[in-house]
């Protein structure tokens, strides 16, 4: 036994570590992209072999383990909020085929409106997806819990999530003890899958078409397997007490023995409430406090057994099922008692929503609302009143066609007299390219505009609520869907003005993205270019997903070291050539598209107003800018417009458009005599800085190579006359 210190997802990814997963397919998303970042750390350094793949969303990073899955292998995955959402779809498919693995949640709150915090309204969506929901109140039982997830997935063949509070549990670091890797290996013993797609001696169907008296059966059979989990989690926690010394059972309770009133509530509010129970019972008050730490298969009888004398059960839900007056836990409480025949009153309490913290006096409150007459049955806590009166005031005077600059003329000059659409008040680093990179492009965009701008760094930083960095209509939607979301806010415009229903005001729709956001959301925006509606795409593209703390992205450098590309023994950075978002969307065969770079203003300039022309008459148009992120990229904030400038000149960046399907170069270094080795880019930044030792002289030549192949096709298609 070792005495470590760790957070929740630190906790999680050292057991990953000691059992030595084959794969780990993922996303990432905050709270839990920690999870992800440590086991590919300690890949770099050898410790561990597990093959991680950065899908491009949380959709396909589930299919990936669901595949992974079906070749016999141990998988493990981690994600929060909406990437669960996102990955929902492939939830059943996974239970209902009889796969295991080992799926960590971090709880967050669900969008909209966006927040990162940590609530259960992400967790509950998982409630009838046929898979097996531990949940863990600290570190140390999340290290627990995924090794012994493990062992109940392969033995009853079910999916398992380890699901624990996020921030609250996931970023909070404890003292935990940890086992000797041999100890954990041999409590998981050697995997053995059931059934696997890569035996061509025997050969399988996973996954089949079925029928109503066959689908009927399969789902009977996962029941009976979730049934069997309840039994087999029981022995699997008997035999791990003395394996480690730590005893858990599927429904905790302290103090219920003798208590009046009972405070039902999960993860780590547990603690908090058993404080409260203490300041109560020194007061003569007959408290006590009860979690479950099984979702799925449901303890019912247990967590029957625990509360049977209480008079009161406040069920503390840190969710809420609209309209239903109590959270999930609330309604299964109440079915709980009932089919136990306990005539205990339940009263709902909602708190805790986007992180809101639980003090021990805050449940001392709901444990003492119990004991007042009257008492509500549904209630939330901890909501305030708000101001009374609308707060109007105008920040930033708005920007129409009023005062945006008419009749642009490609002069630069002229450009100076636009007025901002994203003013200076927002909170973004020093030297972030993503305001200087919107605010050029809006410089060439003449009259009303709305901006949609997906979750990401450029998002967070400007609409703090209650105030906004914008002088014009802005929306918000995920990564995954922003063109989408745009796509039918230009229809509807259209629509309600061929109506009669609105003015033809002539607006500009831009889409903005970034962070990575043309990974997970490609496809979406894809379908808008293959539609072609009249808006703008325009990405700045930093390079990785910096929103979350610079993993790597599909456009990031190939060599880059990031939280999710360590450098180590075994690493030498990101393992593949960036993406080439500019030649994907020329080949959707759109009118317009550009690339343009702040060190090159009065042609980045020129290419918006060419792109709202093409716009407004023709479709679709995109525009890529590199984006400085100073922060993750480690180079000075003060020379960043020279480092923008080195990767235009080394030709990583070249600026050129297609026009009509027709490629013409802006700018050729060659010609110029300016162009530079991609290594002379490189090591201006400490991201890739070490790519420039002779150790990684391998590397930073194929990146070269592909850069000149790059850069070579293209001069070659400016050449021609068609293409």
């Amino acid at each position: 036994m070792e005495r470590v210190f760790k957070s929740g997802n630190e906790a999680a990814a050292y057991a990953a570590k000691q059992i030595n997963y084959h794969l780990m397919g993922y996303y990432p998303i905050t709270p839990s992209t920690q999870v992800a970042e440590n086991i590919d750390l300690m890949v770099s350094e050898g410790v561990c072999d597990t093959v991680l793949i950065a899908a491009e969303g949380e959709h396909s990073a589930a299919g990936v383990c669901y595949g992974a899955s079906a070749g016999g292998g141990r998988v493990i995955n981690a994600t929060s909020a909406n990437g669960l959402l996102y990955a929902l779809e492939q939830l059943p498919v996974q239970s209902g085929t009889r796969l295991p693995m080992v799926m960590n949640v971090a709880c967050r709150a669900v969008s909209g409106p966006l927040s990162i915090k940590g609530d259960h309204s992400d967790i509950m969506y998982a409630l009838n997806c046929g898979w097996i929901i531990l949940f863990a109140n600290n570190a140390m039982e999340v290290y627990d819990f995924n090794i012994i997830a493990l062992r109940l997935a392969e033995k009853v063949r079910l999916p398992v999530i380890v699901a624990y509070d996020g921030f609250f549990t996931s970023h909070q670091k404890r003292v935990i003890d940890v086992l000797e890797d041999d100890k954990v290996r041999k409590f998981v013993g050697e995997y053995k899958a059931h059934v696997t797609a890569l035996d061509p001696d025997k050969p399988v169907t996973i996954g089949s078409y079925m029928n109503e008296p066959d689908l009927m059966n399969n789902k009977y059979q996962l029941n009976l397997a979730m049934e069997e989990g309840a039994e087999e989690l029981k022995a699997l926690f008997r035999e791990y007490a003395d394996l480690s010394g730590r005893s858990y059972m599927p429904v905790e309770g302290y103090c219920c023995e003798d208590a009046e009133v009972i405070l039902f509530i999960l993860g780590s509010s547990f603690d908090t409430a058993c404080e409260a129970v203490d300041r109560l019972r020194s007061r003569g008050k007959k408290v006590g406090v009860v979690c479950s730490h099984c979702l799925r298969p449901c303890f019912g009888k247990e967590l029957g057994d625990v509360v049977r004398n209480a008079k009161v059960i406040v069920a503390a839900d840190r969710q809420d099922s609209y309209g239903a007056h109590g959270g999930n836990m609330s309604m299964e409480l109440k079915a709980i008692l009932k089919d136990n025949e306990i005539n205990a009153k339940v009263i709902t309490r909602v708190y805790g929503l986007g992180g809101l913290e639980l003090y021990p006096e805050d449940a001392e409150k709901m444990l003492m609302s119990a004991f007042e007459g009257n008492v509500k049955p549904f209630e939330y806590y901890g909501v305030y009143r708000g101001r009374t009166g609308e707060d109007k005031r105008e920040y930033f005077e708005s920007v129409t066609e009023k005062n945006a600059l008419k009749e642009y003329t490609g002069n630069i000059k002229n450009s100076t007299l636009m007025p901002r659409r994203l003013q200076a008040g927002h909170g973004a680093c020093p030297g972030c390219g993503i305001p200087i990179n919107v605010n050029l492009l809006l410089k060439g965009i003449e009259g009303n505009v709305v901006l949609l701008f997906h979750t990401g760094c450029g998002m967070v930083v400007t609409t703090s609520y209650p105030k906004t960095a914008f002088t014009v209509n802005y929306v918000h939607n995920l990564f995954q869907n922003g063109a989408a979301t745009l796509s039918g806010l230009v229809e509807m415009c259209h629509e309600r003005i061929r109506r009669g229903e609105l003015a033809d005001r002539d607006i500009t729709f831009i889409m903005v993205s970034g962070d990575g956001g043309l990974d997970i959301g490609l496809g979406s925006a894809l379908g808008a270019a293959f539609r072609n509606h009249h808006m703008i795409i325009f990405e700045y593209d930093n390079g990785g997903y910096m929103n979350t703390g610079y993993q790597l992205s599909y456009s990031t450098p190939m060599g880059a070291k990031s939280a999710t590309s360590h450098v180590g023994k075994d690493r030498f950075g990101k393992s593949f050539f960036h993406k080439d978002n500019p030649q994907i969307f020329a080949a959707a065969g759109i009118p317009y598209v550009a690339t343009c770079a702040e060190s090159n203003p009065g042609d980045f300039i020129r290419k918006a107003a060419k792109a709202q022309h093409y716009a407004k008459e023709r479709g679709l148009a995109y525009l890529k800018a590199i984006s400085a992120c100073p922060l993750n990229w480690n180079d000075n904030p003060r020379y960043e417009r020279s480092v923008i400038d080195a990767a235009v000149k080394c030709c990583y960046h070249p600026l050129y458009e297609v026009e009509e399907s027709v490629t013409r170069l802006n700018y050729d270094p060659d010609a110029k005599g300016e162009r530079i080795a991609v290594g002379d880019w490189f090591k201006m930044m400490g991201r890739t800085k070490h790519l420039t030792l002779d150790k990684y002289s391998h590397i930073l030549e194929k990146v070269q190579n592909d850069v000149d192949r790059r850069w070579e096709r293209l001069k070659a298609m400016s050449e021609s006359k068609i293409l």
